[in-house]
């Protein structure tokens, strides 16, 4: 194994080709990011380390990288990554936390605004030359529930506030202490889902795709949800029951719902009879919600930071995802 040789997957190695092929002290190499390719690549390259995208790996590349190694995730979500085999491996998996918030959180606010406007359905009329104005609604001082007051929540939050006025109702699983209150404009987190959302226009999700998050907005969380909200989710498909959200769009429960990202990428309906591309009131973008070139260029130059970290023995100061990993 040669320690600087990096295999990235090829759509996070072009998203930031600079950074990857100026990478001081490191050969990267783009690899097709299929489980069975990337694993052949790294064989191939003898390659101690690979940053890797959103696709779920769950076999063979855990045999392949050599024990100290780097499984650097480029973004934040990791439920593709499987710790628990990383560390039986010896494997160091890290991800890129921080580095694309602003992204996550400015599109967040498109798609509210897209919403209240009817954007996408008045661009699509006007594609077929039809003039049909809709009356819109302004997103000042309106209420703005946010499902998980971490990192992108709160930037969400401190935009919705002081960018937009509006009134914006955090929900955590642990009490938010007065300064997050004060630096990001939350008028409260509440620790009660439905409470949070009883006079919500519109609810975002900003919850990690954990176990116990699984479709965490079900059925029942979106009968809480007031008629006429929006809900929005650039976080992870998992979190979210897509067929019940079918079923209170299609019953005119709710407004409408904003969509980045979903239960099977790319986007398939897991009940082909709930199609959320079929409804009126949905906005669906392609998981793009942190693909700006600012963020790419960002998380590229963390992942190899957590590498060479890795190679100093410097890790603490890494985004160590498994650090139970050292005492292995």
């Amino acid at each position: 194994m040669i320690e600087n040789v990096v295999i990235v997957t090829e759509p996070e190695f072009r998203k930031a080709e600079a950074v990857f092929v100026d990478a001081s002290g490191l050969h990267c190499i783009p690899a097709p990011p299929e489980e069975d390719t990337i694993a052949r690549a790294i064989r191939e390259a003898r390659a101690h380390h690979a940053v890797v995208g959103v696709l779920p790996y769950r076999k063979g590349l855990y045999a392949v990288l050599p024990r100290g190694g780097v499984l650097a995730r480029f973004g934040v979500g990791h439920d593709g990554i499987d710790k628990a085999k990383a560390t039986e491996a010896g494997l160091l998996c890290t991800n890129t936390p921080g580095v694309l918030d602003r992204s996550v959180a400015e599109l967040t606010i498109s798609l509210i605004v897209a919403a209240s406007r009817h954007i996408v359905t008045l661009d699509r009329r006007m594609h077929e030359s039809v003039w049909a104005p809709q009356v819109g609604r302004e997103i000042g001082g309106k209420t703005l529930a946010v499902i998980g007051a971490g990192r992108i929540g709160r930037e969400v939050a401190r935009i919705a506030t002081f960018g937009f006025r509006m009134h914006v109702i955090g929900c955590d699983c642990a009490p938010a202490p007065a300064q997050v209150l004060n630096s990001y404009g939350f008028e409260e987190v509440l620790l009660d889902f439905e409470t949070a959302v009883r006079n919500a226009d519109f609810v975002s999700v900003h919850i990690p795709a954990s176990p116990e998050n699984a479709h965490f907005i079900n059925a029942e969380r979106l009968a809480r949800l007031p008629a006429g909200a929006w809900l929005v989710n650039t976080s992870r498909g998992a979190v979210l029951d897509e067929a019940a959200l079918y079923d209170v769009i299609a019953e005119r429960r709710i407004g409408g719902a904003a969509l980045d990202v979903f239960e099977r990428e790319p986007y398939e309906p897991r009940h082909p009879a709930r199609d959320l591309r079929t409804l009126e009131n949905v906005i669906l973008t392609p998981h793009v919600a942190s693909n700006t070139k600012e963020a790419n260029r960002r998380m590229a130059e963390r992942a190899l930071h957590n590498i060479a970290l890795a190679g100093a023995g410097d890790h603490a100061r890494m985004d160590l995802l498994n650090p139970e990993v050292l005492s292995r």
